[in-house]
């Protein structure tokens, strides 16, 4: 009896320091997700969510949660649809105010992928522009991936090296969002490199607000 005590002392004595070093470890802490804000993008053929990385790229966020907070992306429509861009076939619808004087803000800072790690994936938003740091109010929604809008910063092109602003994701509706991509499109209507991207009879965006 007595040995098996002596047994059972040495046993317990030679777990006592695994049990020490289990109990003295961190936990490793969970991986913090980047914050962002949900906007609904009402249209005339359903809802469309997306959420805003208003801490990666928060000049973007910022600048269109301001367009939804006061009203200005309301009566917009979905005008334009990309299906075609250099030699391979993409999804990219575009809305906004298109250059509307009563809706428009002053211009902001530009955002490149490879500084915000937002990328140009199926579902992002990416802000519309003309030159780097011209975007205002019109943006895009990708229904497929069309990474040649990232940023690349070995290009010798200063457009291409800057490349889009994507600053979010859609979260829901993408089957409306790929309603707007197959709306028929007018043949004769656009100017220059948009000819052939205007939508016929563009989508009624009815309001655009934070998600309560």
């Amino acid at each position: 009896m007595a040995l098996k005590h002596l047994a059972a002392l040495v046993a317990l004595a030679l777990a006592a320091p695994a049990f020490a070093q289990e109990a003295t470890t961190p936990s490793a802490e969970p991986v913090r997700e980047p914050a962002t804000t949900n906007v609904v993008i009402e249209t005339s053929l359903g809802p469309i969510v997306v959420a805003l990385e208003t801490e990666r790229a928060p000049i973007s966020s910022a600048n269109f949660l301001r367009y939804a907070d006061e009203h200005r992306l309301d009566g917009t429509t979905f005008y334009r649809v990309m299906r075609l861009w250099d030699p391979q076939p993409n999804g990219v619808i575009q809305g906004g105010p298109q250059g509307d004087p009563a809706k428009v803000l002053p211009p902001i800072a530009h955002e490149p992928t490879n500084l915000t790690g937002v990328h140009h994936t199926k579902g992002a938003i990416s802000m519309a522009r003309f030159e780097p740091g011209t975007a205002t109010g019109d943006f895009s929604l990708l229904v497929s991936d069309v990474t040649g809008l990232d940023a690349d910063p070995a290009a010798t092109d200063p457009d291409l090296r800057a490349g889009y602003a994507a600053f979010g994701h859609i979260v829901s509706g993408m089957d409306v969002a790929l309603a707007i991509f197959g709306a028929p499109i007018d043949p004769d209507k656009g100017d220059g490199f948009m000819k052939g991207q205007m939508i016929a009879q563009p989508v009624k965006i009815l309001s655009v607000h934070r998600e309560k």
